[in-house]
């Protein structure tokens, strides 16, 4: 079953059910940029993240406005090159931001993953799977009882889940990583 929902969207990401996506995407785009929602988009893209379907578990459905920041104009006068208002891009992937607005949002709960679920010109949305690390059913299940320790404590904050990982460069192995690990700002020290 979770390989014909897989495939299924992978056809979506190419372009197949435009109907279906574009009727989707006006329903995203007049909530609001950040909704709770009963069950997964993609059901199989969360078990696979770690998402079950009890208590404890939460799906965020998250809006991001797509492209580079751009900051505030400066009162005080300089030529418009040295403005410094546009071209700022941000260290963190748009992934990454969605996962950090859905945990401002619910401030007990600990962000697990997160994944892509629809993108149109100005935004992209992302389904963020958050954790109750204080429900008893998380705190008695095995599988899932690890994130109730206090060193998974604001995690999403830390660059701990899987999108902040992977912008930290922590999935590049050898000789292309030698100056990610620890992390960037620790590795230019030594």
């Amino acid at each position: 079953m979770y390989k014909h929902i897989s495939l299924l969207w992978k056809e979506i990401r190419r372009g197949a059910f435009p109907e279906l996506v574009r009727e989707r995407l006006i329903q995203w785009r007049k909530g609001p940029s950040v909704v709770r929602i009963e069950k997964p988009t993609r059901l199989d893209r969360a078990r696979a993240l770690g998402y079950k379907a009890k208590q404890g578990f939460i799906v965020v459905r998250v809006r991001v406005k797509r492209g580079s920041m751009s900051k505030a104009r400066p009162d005080s006068g300089r030529r418009p090159k040295r403005m410094g208002v546009h071209g700022h891009t941000v260290k963190k992937s748009l992934q990454w931001i969605a996962e950090e607005k859905a945990a401002r949002k619910y401030p007990n709960l600990e962000v697990l993953a997160s994944y892509w679920v629809g993108e149109d010109g100005r935004y992209k949305w992302f389904e963020v799977i958050l954790v109750d690390p204080n429900h008893p059913s998380i705190i008695n299940d095995p599988d899932i009882n690890w994130i109730c320790n206090p060193s998974q404590r604001r995690r999403v904050f830390r660059g701990l889940t899987p999108a902040g990982r992977k912008s930290r460069g922590l999935y590049v192995k050898g000789s292309r990583a030698v100056k990610n690990r620890p992390s960037r700002s620790s590795a230019s020290k030594s």
